[in-house]
């Protein structure tokens, strides 16, 4: 299996944050997540669903 290098992308909100961000990298089997801050540092793995069930319930919202 050939692996792509992850192409990283920040939210277009990122500059509000006063550089408190994440980037990710949802090109590859897997989606990709690192502080932008520290680019060379730990990444965070996650399965594609997993991904977007996060990212929807954070747009929701809902505290719980």
């Amino acid at each position: 299996m050939t692996i792509d290098k992850p192409h990283w992308r920040t939210s277009s909100r990122s500059t509000d944050s006063g550089g408190n961000c994440v980037e990710v990298a949802d090109n590859l089997p897997v989606v990709l997540v690192r502080d932008s801050k520290d680019r060379s540092g730990p990444t965070l793995t996650f399965a594609p669903d997993a991904w977007r069930a996060f990212v929807a319930h954070a747009r929701s919202g809902r505290a719980d």
